[in-house]
């Protein structure tokens, strides 16, 4: 049947993008003007399709697993604990800051505050400083007794009582109070934990590479290993991840099935994150391993928990302790066994004696101290038509692993699949975990880890600040120089001098000075006195770098270097970019060429970026060729390499120039790296991505006086037009193959259109061949971006056009701004 002429799908699809289109849409599907954030806005309609046979045959209950990347940040709570009130938001928030200690601005003396304390910089749940804040954070460890994990089973979460804590711990109720190293107390609203099962993601050791790991082993769901987990690379992982979020939001959007707030922007936003760029950054961070070169991801705590069903239940408890402390399931010998116990007894409240329960509760308070609590939870599975019911969000903070298996189950058991993302939880039960853990870690962990940093400042850092510690590492170092100098060149770890701590399987013990320190610095760390984490990182990268410990001298460069960009500035320009430049120089050594670190190397090297952003002046100039060496690298996939093009484009696109003029500032560079961006996404059939890369390089030409426009440069003028027309046909043969498929054959088209359009495709396919490689010269660097800026592109043939647009919307000004 064919439809009629108003019929919306049909105008819909005759829409096509505004960087793309050659053709006058009749009707606009405009999105939601009054969306209130900036990511539901768009400027113009996208060309939709009908759903592919993959869409049809997947489950329909998927498409809330992709939640995250179609709905704008910020606007769902992202922990079942009450949302702050956010306030106003500052104009420039989230954007570069003027005046840095960097330069550019006020100088040193308009900015000697912490980012912490500059407005915008951490608002939104998708800023890189607000998850750089929730990823180092406490970890706290669960080990549960075989009657808790039935009791929690029952009320509908297979994997225990880690599965139901987990989302209650991205953010604490309330405020915490922490007191630094000098006294002084600071609440924060925002403090969080981290939930994980007892001994998983245990990274082991390598002394071949001086302290590196081999890849982590997971656990499955079932409590077993999944060597294909392990086995496979976490990057890779992440890129899956985010690739499938891709393709469901490219399909969905081309379908038209996209709900009004879907981030479908047609230019970048520099004051809010692209929602893929934060899953990419918030998967790669999620994936923090137990390993023994950074004590991030070690237990702060272990909750032991035996419910009221238990016939003997402290025993039970004592037999918890043994488990963790000598058992099988004993953390590796490399990680602290001195961490605090929490013992919890879960009541339930339909089938157990609340009087039994309560004496039960004295008296584990008389065994086990004062670390104990009561939680008082229901048996049975809330359901959403119960009165007392209320969502329980997803965690926000699921390995890739996970993310990846939960995709793949929606799409294999479609008749027995279960949402995870439609779980409800009685708000009671609720209201009874986030006091539980709001009491843990005000009470106990907190206390805990301000007591254990003062006892290892005291005892064992202000020992090496002094003067006997600074000849003991003086002594040290010219001692094994003197002993073993060249073999410790060849062999790392296994050619250390024997009067080190380093133990020859690639590990310091826990009771050694640099363990200790380490674990008073990420302590520091994780409770925000930067200063003291940043002293304390100082003092044992000369110690790991001595030892010949690569994997511990690469960590600790990388956490000072975010530490010395956290905190509040005091140097000057000058002697900041040096240090911060040689520690990430370090840092990306280290964890690229000797330990051979993939996962290290692009962790420290995209966060020091963005803080490096945020600090605004020369830092977006330094974080930019950050960018270049990482790519340069070639450590991350095809949607990575993506991701990072877009972000340096908002890097220089935050840069404020000076003047009407807008002198200093960098708009031609943002251009050409959206272009740059444009070009990548195209070659991955990322369409709707492309058309907001190239979208964004036609607004920044357009800012740039007539005589300074790209349209000066044939060769480049005519690149951009090729890929303005590869994007168009792209969008075009997408529709065009979706409604043949869609109509048995023979679409809303006639057969003539059709055979046109295959002509076209082997066009398309003969150009895609013709692409350049890259357009970033061999030297890389700032200097290399500094050259493109004058000499755009690389010597090439100019492109053909297939069509001449004849749109008046697309040109810019003169219609020769490079977009055909």
């Amino acid at each position: 049947m064919q439809p009629s002429e108003d019929d919306p799908l049909t105008a819909s699809l005759q829409s096509l993008p505004m960087a793309a289109s050659s053709i006058r849409p009749p009707k606009q599907r405009l999105l939601s003007s009054d969306s209130v954030h900036p990511l539901a806005q768009s400027e113009a309609s996208l060309p939709l399709r009908p759903a592919s046979d993959h869409q049809r045959r997947s489950n329909p209950s998927a498409a809330s697993l992709f939640r995250s990347t179609l709905t704008p940040p910020g606007s769902r709570s992202a922990s079942p604990a009450p949302s702050l009130s956010s306030g106003t938001r500052s104009p420039g928030g989230g954007r570069a800051l003027s005046g840095s200690v960097f330069g550019g601005g006020g100088g040193n003396t308009a900015f000697k505050q912490s980012l912490l304390d500059t407005p915008g910089a951490a608002d939104n749940p998708g800023d890189p400083l607000n998850l750089v804040l929730r990823s180092f954070v406490p970890h706290i460890a669960i080990h549960g007794s075989q009657d808790v994990d039935e009791l929690v089973r029952e009320k509908g979460f297979s994997n225990g009582l880690w599965e139901l804590l987990r989302p209650f711990g991205e953010r604490i109720q309330g405020k915490v109070t922490i007191r630094d190293s000098n006294g002084l107390s600071r609440s924060w609203e925002d403090f969080a934990v981290r939930f994980t099962r007892f001994g998983d993601g245990v990274e082991t050791p390598d002394p071949a590479v001086g302290g590196g790991g081999r890849p982590p082993t997971t656990t499955a769901a079932n409590g077993g290993q999944s060597q294909s987990n392990s086995r496979m690379n976490l990057i890779a992982q992440v890129e899956r991840v985010v690739d499938r979020h891709l393709s469901y939001a490219e399909d969905a959007c081309m379908g038209g099935s996209l709900s009004p707030t879907t981030p479908t922007r047609q230019g970048f936003d520099i004051d809010a994150t692209s929602p893929y760029y934060a899953l990419y950054l918030r998967r790669l961070l999620s994936g923090i391993p137990l390993a023994c070169h950074e004590s991030f991801a070690h237990p702060v705590a272990a909750v032991m928990a035996i419910s009221s069903r238990n016939p003997s239940p402290i025993d039970a408890l004592r037999k918890l302790y043994v488990e963790t402390s000598q058992g099988e399931h004993r953390l590796p010998v490399w990680v602290d066994g001195d961490y605090l116990r929490y013992y919890v007894l879960v009541h339930d409240e339909e089938q157990s004696d609340i009087t039994k329960s309560m004496a039960l509760f004295e008296q584990m308070k008389r065994h086990f101290g004062l670390h104990c609590h009561l939680l008082r939870i229901r048996s049975s599975q809330s359901a959403e038509t119960d009165d007392d019911s209320i969502p329980l969000p997803r965690s926000d903070w699921m390995t890739a692993a996970e993310e990846l298996a939960d995709i793949e189950r929606s799409e294999d058991d479609q008749q027995d699949y279960e949402d995870p993302t439609a779980r409800h939880i009685f708000e009671s039960d609720a209201t009874a975990i986030r006091t539980f853990i709001r009491e843990m870690v005000t009470q106990s962990v907190v206390p805990t880890m301000e007591r254990n940093i003062s006892v290892w400042n005291d005892q064992v850092a202000s020992r090496r600040k002094g003067l006997s510690g600074k000849l003991m590492s003086f002594g040290k170092r010219w001692g094994a120089f003197g002993s073993s100098s060249r073999a410790s060149s060849g062999a790392g770890a296994g050619a250390a001098s024997a009067s080190n701590n380093y133990d020859s399987l690639g590990y310091y013990k826990p009771d050694t000075p640099e363990a200790i320190m380490r674990r008073l610095a990420d302590f520091a760390f994780m409770l925000r006195d930067w200063k003291l984490a940043m002293s304390t990182y100082e003092l044992l990268r000369t110690d790991f770098q001595n030892d010949k410990a690569w994997r511990y001298h690469a960590a600790a460069n990388e956490m000072a270097a975010l530490a010395l960009l956290i905190m509040p500035q005091s140097m000057s320009s000058k002697t900041r970019i040096d240090t911060i430049n040689q520690m990430l120089e370090q840092t990306f050594y280290s964890y690229h060429t000797r330990c051979n670190s993939p996962y290290g190397a692009v962790r420290s090297i995209i966060l020091a970026l963005e803080l490096l952003r945020l600090r605004g002046g020369s830092g977006i100039d330094e974080a930019v060729r950050w960018g270049i060496r990482l790519m340069e690298a070639r450590l991350m996939g095809p949607v990575g390499d993506s991701l990072l093009r877009e972000r340096m484009a908002i890097c220089y696109a935050s840069k404020q120039g000076a003047g009407s003029q807008a002198w200093g500032s960098r708009r031609r560079k943002s251009a050409l790296w959206s272009v740059l961006g444009a070009e990548a996404w195209i070659g991955q059939e990322k369409y709707i991505q492309a058309q907001r890369c190239l979208n964004e390089a036609r607004k920044m030409y357009s800012l740039l006086p007539a005589e300074c426009g790209v349209q000066k440069f044939v060769v480049a003028s005519d690149f951009l037009a090729q890929l303005n027309d590869q994007l168009k046909e792209g969008l075009r043969m997408d529709v065009s193959s979706q409604l043949m498929d869609g109509e048995g054959g023979d679409g809303l088209r006639g057969g003539g259109e059709s055979e046109k359009v295959d002509e076209e495709s082997e066009t398309m396919d003969d150009r895609k061949k013709a692409r350049r490689t890259s357009l970033i010269s061999s030297g890389g660097g700032a200097g290399g971006a500094g050259g493109l800026e004058t000499a755009p592109l690389t010597p090439l043939q100019p492109a053909r056009l297939l069509h001449t647009l004849k749109d008046d919307d697309v040109g810019g000004r003169d219609g020769k701004d490079g977009f055909g």
